[in-house]
């Protein structure tokens, strides 16, 4: 059965709290998890999230503070415990490979460890599969930062009403689907004339930055867009300072990005109340999630 949902990790942004991880967020796409940004005690959200830390396939880290990618070594070295999918391509900022590297061998024996460091050198489509491809941009933090995208090819969705005007049922729709053709009652049935067309999702992951272009390309018609919202608007101007959004600029973001859905995260530990992110950035945008550690957040279905 296909899954794809966001299994949150970790929420905090520079230091842990009580109840919330390090950052960290995984999205599991039908037979692939993608792993974004691990920071500290990843591998352990791993166990208190019930999901396999060697589903993992890729890895994609933003930029190079700690709270997103000190989890990496241990990434690593889980992977090759657990006889994952090695070797792991892992994206990142080109501009970071001096950290990267620290990070590739920071402990004895993760240099035997195989990975596929694959550095982020300018914006496009860094990933193309069939399944889907994965795309960057720059965003504006206070060091080199990317996001990145996810966007599943565009299919058809088979009408069934005109199926059974045809007469096509059980495993004849599985065939037709697969080979998009069938031989049937004498005749070639064509998927596109029992099918209309569907757009394929996608999904914007969008950390440490400040409101800019980079982040409004990621997000556009995206269905389900991972934000960092570090600060409430009353300290807009810290945000700004520091490299951050605030919670009214994330969903200011998804508005006018024509997002489906809002996944809010990164929050800084001066705030105790969750429910003021929830306000701010659903005075601007309706389906706002406050992401909590552990949660799964499914990726809204397309027709």
């Amino acid at each position: 059965m296909s899954v794809r949902e966001l299994v949150v990790l970790g929420t905090a942004s520079q230091a842990p709290t009580r109840h919330r991880n390090h950052n960290g967020y995984l999205l599991r796409w039908d037979g692939e998890a993608i792993l974004f940004d691990p920071g500290e005690g990843t591998q352990r959200q791993f166990t208190f999230a019930e999901v396999s830390a060697a589903s993992v396939t890729q890895i994609c880290i933003t930029h190079f503070h700690g709270d997103h990618c000190l989890g990496l070594p241990g990434m690593i070295m889980r992977l090759s415990l657990d006889q994952g999918n090695l070797p792991v391509p892992i994206h990142y900022p080109a501009a970071g490979e001096q950290y990267f590297q620290r990070l590739r061998s920071a402990s004895a024996g993760q240099d035997e460890v195989p990975v596929d460091g694959r550095p982020v050198i300018r914006p496009g489509v860094i990933h193309e599969g069939e399944a889907f491809t994965i795309s960057a941009a720059r965003l504006s933090h206070s060091v080199e930062s990317i996001g990145y995208r996810l966007d599943e090819p565009a299919g058809r969705h088979l009408v069934p009403e005109l199926l059974d005007a045809l007469g096509v049922e059980g495993r004849d729709i599985g065939t037709l689907q697969h080979e998009g053709r069938l031989e049937f009652d004498g005749r070639t049935v064509h998927v596109d004339e029992v099918s209309v067309p569907r757009a394929g999702q996608s999904v914007a992951f969008i950390m440490d930055t400040r409101w800019c272009d980079g982040a409004l390309e990621l997000a556009d018609g995206a269905d389900l867009v991972v934000c960092e919202s570090t600060f409430l608007a009353r300290d807009e101007r810290l945000a700004t300072e520091y490299g951050h959004m605030t919670a009214q600029q994330a969903g200011r973001l998804a508005r006018e990005a024509g997002a489906r859905r809002l996944v809010l995260g990164h929050f800084s530990r001066r705030y105790a109340d969750p429910a003021a992110f929830a306000d701010e950035a659903g005075a601007e945008f309706d389906d706002v999630v406050v992401a909590e550690d552990l949660q799964r957040i499914p990726v809204p279905p397309r027709c």
